[in-house]
């Protein structure tokens, strides 16, 4: 059973989603992947987005471009969580696909993340999974306190140039 599915509306989507792979891998997260058209190929995503529920997927990553029905179509058919990834394409570099998956109408919500933001979704999905789950809600903490650590470590660098410079410049 995979507790995570991606899902994709063509394959030019996949750079973007794996992002959402490296993440679900960081934390030991099984997930299946699907490429899966709202619009070419209607009944064969609704059928995977039914199974995937039924073999007990925990939560949904969808990724659309453009008109971006796919997140709203999954979420139409699970009681699952949908975490929609607006892909940048198309004439408005993907505020078209934002638009779309964020104004879902009431009763079907979509979470959604930033243009292209692949990795928040995987870190949502993360989250979401850890509410059951006290080992990978820990390793999110665990990744929280490193990315504090990066930051303070990028700050000391910063701060050390400058007053490198100072004392160059003072010379």
């Amino acid at each position: 059973m995979s507790h995570v599915g991606l899902i994709m509306g063509s394959d030019s989507d996949f750079p973007v989603l794996e992002d959402v792979i490296k993440v679900l891998r960081q934390f030991g997260v099984s997930y299946e992947v699907k490429v899966s058209s709202a619009h070419r190929t209607l009944e064969r995503t609704l059928n995977w987005v039914r199974e995937f529920e039924a073999q007990g997927g925990k939560v949904i990553i969808a990724a659309a471009g453009m008109a971006a029905h796919l997140p709203g179509v999954v979420a139409g058919v699970t009681s699952l969580p949908v975490i929609g990834v607006p892909i940048m394409s198309g004439a408005l570099d993907g505020v078209d696909a934002l638009y779309a998956i964020v104004q879902m109408p009431p009763g079907v919500p979509v979470a959604t993340v930033g243009i292209g933001a692949a990795r928040n979704a995987g870190l949502l999905a993360v989250q979401m999974l850890g509410v059951g789950d006290d080992d990978l809600r820990q390793a999110m903490r665990a990744y929280r306190v490193r990315m504090a650590e990066e930051v303070e470590k990028k700050d000391q660098v910063i701060r050390e140039k400058l007053e490198e410079q100072a004392r160059s410049s003072s010379e």
